[in-house]
């Protein structure tokens, strides 16, 4: 063996696509249905494909410039061509994991809320409600009632990408998502009120989110989910005076 394949180690095509068949092969054995587990498995390769652009478009912008201008400038031109056909890969591996296309504008985008879809937004509130207060006792446990309705407000390409957005949101807000659980949440003086019911679930994040990103849709969602009214007047009276 040469030694620089000795020194550098890559799975080749038979190996990765052993891998993935048995990931799911288990995954099945733990009832996780075939086309669930083939959009999880899809949105880890079409993220793998997303950070590898990501690190490349910065290689773009250090060119080595002890070489000379030529060798710069092939440098340049390479590793953009290079980055652009990364950012090509990641869309549509992206696209065939969520399996759709572009959204059309003459028509609704959004589809029928899976059930890997509630699991990925469960994984991505609890850590971030944690960050700003305890697991309550009184928590209502409507996690998958009131997430659907969250996720029901966007399309497949949208959801594939919320943890992303929640995370964004909690890091811009956070000074105003402590006072507000601080003020209204688990441990505060009016920590048993139904009507601040809500505060007490980690789903509680993904409605502020929505609250403040898209209240109309949400407010249809929740309406068409039967879900408390009150709760949304709560997270939206609280959410306006936690500014």
């Amino acid at each position: 063996m040469e030694a620089a394949e000795e020194g550098r180690q890559q799975l080749d095509t038979a190996s990765v696509v052993n891998a993935k068949r048995t990931l799911l092969e288990l995954l099945g054995r733990a009832g996780v249905f075939a086309g669930d587990a083939e959009e999880l498995i899809g949105l880890i390769e079409a993220g793998a494909l997303a950070l590898a652009h990501e690190e490349i478009s910065g290689i773009v912008r250090s060119a080595p410039g002890e070489k000379g201008e030529l060798y710069e400038s092939g440098w340049l031109d390479g590793t953009q061509a290079v980055a652009d056909e990364l950012g090509e890969l990641a869309e549509r591996a992206l696209r065939s994991a969520v399996a759709s296309g572009p959204p059309d504008p003459e028509q609704d985008a959004r589809t029928p809320v899976r059930r890997t879809q509630v699991e990925r937004a469960k994984v991505a509130v609890l850590p971030l409600y944690l960050s700003f207060t305890t697991v309550s006792d009184l928590d209502p446990e409507v996690s998958e009632q009131v997430l659907k309705a969250v996720l029901g407000t966007m399309d497949s390409r949208q959801r594939a990408g919320y943890a992303g957005r929640l995370a964004q949101f909690a890091a811009a807000e956070r000074a105003r998502l402590e006072r507000l659980y601080a003020e209204f949440g688990p441990g505060s003086a009016i920590a048993v009120h139904g009507r601040y019911s809500l505060l007490h679930s980690p789903s509680s994040v993904a409605v502020l989110e929505r609250l403040a990103a898209a209240p109309s849709a949400l407010r249809e969602e929740w309406d068409a989910a039967e879900l408390p009214p009150a709760w949304l007047e709560g997270l939206t009276t609280a959410w306006d005076s936690a500014v």
